[in-house]
């Protein structure tokens, strides 16, 4: 049995165009990573936590405070959300605000959860 050029060259082709589809496919992320931050329900938990710490120190806090305290709260997992920083924390602020358009510093938030 004879096989042309065009022929093993074709199978040579098919062989490692499988190859590199199969690296492809074990290198993309099949699940979620267990740190994952970004996800709805990470939001949803830290949208929580930063109305409960609000709620608990009667909107006294400044976005500083607010940070400190909300690390250090007993609910806050620092393995799952430990690149919370000052940043995140504005965006979770805006993203109320957003929501809520009546309420425009963490006082006003206060006075809605009351």
């Amino acid at each position: 049995m004879q096989f042309n050029t065009s022929t093993i060259m074709m199978i040579f082709f098919i062989l490692l165009l499988i190859v590199s589809i199969w690296k492809i496919y074990a290198f993309l992320p099949n699940k979620p990573l267990a740190d994952d931050d970004t996800t709805q329900e990470s939001q949803d938990e830290l949208m929580n936590l930063m109305l409960k710490v609000i709620k608990e120190n009667h909107g006294a806090v400044d976005v500083n405070e607010l940070l400190v305290k909300m690390e250090t709260d007993e609910d806050f997992n620092s393995e799952r959300f430990w690149r919370f920083n000052l940043n995140k924390l504005n965006q979770l602020l805006n993203s109320y605000y957003i929501k809520n358009p009546n309420a425009k510093s963490i006082s006003d938030i206060y006075q809605d959860l009351k």
